[in-house]
């Protein structure tokens, strides 16, 4: 087999079904989000990026960059291993502590990523628990469907944001069999909330563990922006919170926070854990000074519900579609490069 062939082949059909990945070289402007410089074809110029997801702006925000320079003068560029033999470094201890405080949980356990933490958590959790089988909400994120698949459990899809539908499927299981239900909170795509305390009890009428990815939520709603859960009151009834540093905080790293024993299983079990080369201490000090700081600051997350509705009156004003929800996400219906481009041109006039 003519395995550059095969891959050339495969492109043009990715090209031809309009789903090939251009990826736009671009160079953030601190000080300037949301503008860019875009690097392309050996030219340079200024772009606005519509569909950032550093929420708040914390990416630039002077107390996180000062902490970042600080950790890096006084620690080193790296780790220097992985969490179980020298990489723990203080930052990532005080980072969990406070991570765990911000869900109300007993601890909280630190990963490379958002997806790595989906992926190794749930992975962990569904093929180390004798038995366990998976019940998934239907649009749940790449990261968490990986870690069921990588798990080899099995697997049970229920119709999305559907307590119904789940609880239909619980009780085709065996009382005795260990279940673990997982959802997000908000998703990406359409920007819908899920029925999250609809879906614990269900969860609870047939003693079902709950994992709930924060992803899109955490920093931006609830009691010192803690996420959907703590807004709603609903923490204690969550076995595992999951949530990621690269958004509203600003960074890099995922994370689960749950009771003390839950994150040690995980810690002691998941390869996805203790055999990767732990973040550099300069980045989890980043990741603590913007969650302590976003823990007493609403000034940010009032700013950026306030452009979301100021952005959707702005499309209705220029008769742009977009999917209505309760969320800070704007999906804009729209395919056209040139109206598109047309689109921005206009709102940035504004």
């Amino acid at each position: 087999m003519n395995c550059e062939a095969y891959f050339c082949e495969r492109f043009e059909e990715l090209r031809k079904e309009g789903r090939y990945r251009v990826f736009a070289d671009l160079e953030r402007e601190v000080g300037g989000f949301p503008r860019a410089t875009l690097h392309c074809r050996g030219e340079k110029k200024q772009v606005t990026v519509w569909c950032s997801n550093d929420y708040l702006g914390m990416g630039q925000h002077p107390a996180i960059l000062a902490a970042m320079h600080e950790a890096l003068d006084r620690c080193g560029a790296g780790a220097g291993g992985t969490r179980n033999i020298s990489g723990t470094n203080h930052y990532h201890v005080m980072l969990e502590r406070e991570l765990a405080d911000l869900h109300d949980k007993e601890d909280a356990l630190l990963f490379t990523s958002g997806y790595v933490s989906n992926w190794a958590a749930l992975g962990t959790l569904a093929s180390c628990i004798p038995g366990c089988v998976v019940l998934s909400d239907a649009l749940n994120h790449a990261s968490m469907i990986e870690g069921m698949r990588g798990s080899r459990a099995p697997v049970r899809i229920f119709a999305h944001n559907d307590p119904a539908d789940l609880a239909r499927k619980l009780a085709e299981l065996d009382r005795d069999t260990p279940k673990l239900v997982a959802f997000e909170s908000v998703y990406s795509m359409d920007g819908d909330i899920a029925p999250i305390a609809e879906l614990c009890d269900a969860a609870e009428a047939y003693g079902a563990l709950t994992y709930l990815d924060e992803v899109h939520a955490v920093g931006l709603y609830g009691r010192h922006g803690g996420r959907i859960a703590a807004q709603q009151g609903l923490s204690d009834r969550l076995s595992v919170i999951e949530g990621t540093l690269a958004k509203r905080f600003g960074g890099v790293g995922g994370y689960i926070a749950a009771s003390a024993a839950l994150c040690d299983f995980v810690r002691s079990y998941s390869s996805g854990f203790f055999f990767t080369t732990a973040l550099p201490p300069h980045v989890a000090a980043g990741a603590l000074a913007s969650v302590r700081y976003l823990k007493s600051s609403f000034v940010e997350r009032d700013n950026m519900q306030g452009r979301v509705a100021l952005l959707r009156r702005w499309l209705d004003d220029v008769g742009v579609p977009h999917l209505r929800n309760p969320s800070h996400i704007v999906p804009v219906m729209v395919g056209d490069a040139d109206l598109c481009k047309h689109i921005s041109d206009v709102l940035l006039d504004k």
